[in-house]
Formats: structure tokens, C-alpha cells, sequence
């Protein structure tokens, strides 16, 4: 959920277990920094499921990254004493944006909104802040004069209380 200014550096979900998200964080926070990565969601499940979602500062996030972040895991927490699984992955590219280090990553590209409301649309991600968004996308309406509808440019801010969620643009051609 996207909640502005009171957005954590990472989404911090279903914690239901011993293991201490913070310090999880604590723990991988050296090779994260290191190869330019960033958290978007650490989850612990009640049976110590581990999953720790990330992403890349710039470009994209390779196998080598999510082996090196498990591997420092695993290091600093013992399987016997813990009994966990861990998965470090990457941010899919249809999953909606967690942290504001996505939103501005994604400045200057489509994406894909979802506003409270129902309306959904695809735009240019022109601006972010930890309060909103700016958009650039263009919607066909009556125009006065015409009997036909127009293609009308937008520029529009939303304030994140409106969003239900934003995601990549994907485009198959």
C-alpha cells in the first residue's frame, strides 16, 4: 500500500515470527549498499519463510546479487537455531511499486496507475514525491466544436492517498 511521506525505506510485510526484520536488514545492509541495490520488501512468515525482495539503484538485478545477498544471510543467521528458508529475488516487472526508491527510479518512463475509484491507465511518470505523482497521458473526449472525440493531453498530479497501485509499463512488440 502506498501511504506518502509515511513510507518506509522498505515494505515490511507479514511479519508473524521471531526473526527480526530490522535486523535482517542490519545483516545484508553491507553487500546491499556494495553492488547499488536497495530493499523493497523483506517478508518472515509464522514458519520463518524468508523472502527479502530487491531491486538495483541503476540497471537491473542479476543472479549474482540475489546469490551474494543469501549467502550474507546465511552467514549471520544459524538455519539450526532459526530453522528458516530464505529466497532473495528481484522486483517483478508486473508487480506495483513498495518502495519510492521505484517511483524515482521510474521518472521518465510509462507506467501503469490504478487509481481509488477504478480508473485505470497507462502514462509517462513525469514526476515523484513522497506526496504524489505527476502524470503525462493523453485520453480520448468529446472536445467542444467536434462532433468527433479527440485525443487531449493530460498532466496531471495524483496524491498517493488517491493510487491504488502503480507498476511498469510492459510493452510486447
Amino acid at each position: 500500500m502506498i501511504q506518502g511521506a509515511k513510507m518506509p525505506p522498505y515494505f515490511i510485510h507479514k511479519v508473524i515470527s521471531d526473526m527480526n526484520v530490522t535486523e535482517i536488514a542490519d545483516a545484508i545492509k553491507e553487500p546491499i549498499v556494495a553492488r547499488g541495490l536497495y530493499i523493497i520488501e523483506i517478508t518472515v512468515s509464522k514458519d520463518n519463510d524468508v523472502e527479502i525482495v530487491i531491486d538495483s539503484e541503476e540497471g537491473i538485478v542479476d543472479l549474482e546479487d540475489c546469490v551474494e545477498i543469501s549467502q550474507r544471510f546465511e552467514e549471520c543467521f544459524d538455519r539450526e537455531k532459526e530453522d528458516y528458508s530464505i529466497t532473495v529475488t528481484s522486483a517483478g516487472l508486473d508487480q506495483p511499486f513498495k518502495a519510492f526508491r521505484q517511483f524515482e527510479k521510474a521518472v521518465g518512463s510509462e507506467v501503469e496507475v490504478a487509481l481509488k475509484g477504478g480508473k485505470k491507465f497507462i502514462a509517462l511518470l513525469s514526476a515523484a514525491d513522497r506526496e504524489g505523482i505527476e502524470l503525462k497521458y493523453t485520453v480520448r473526449e468529446a472536445v467542444e466544436g467536434s462532433k468527433k472525440k479527440q485525443n487531449v493531453e493530460h498532466n496531471d498530479r495524483f496524491l498517493m492517498e488517491d493510487i491504488n497501485w502503480v507498476k511498469p509499463s510492459i510493452k510486447f512488440e
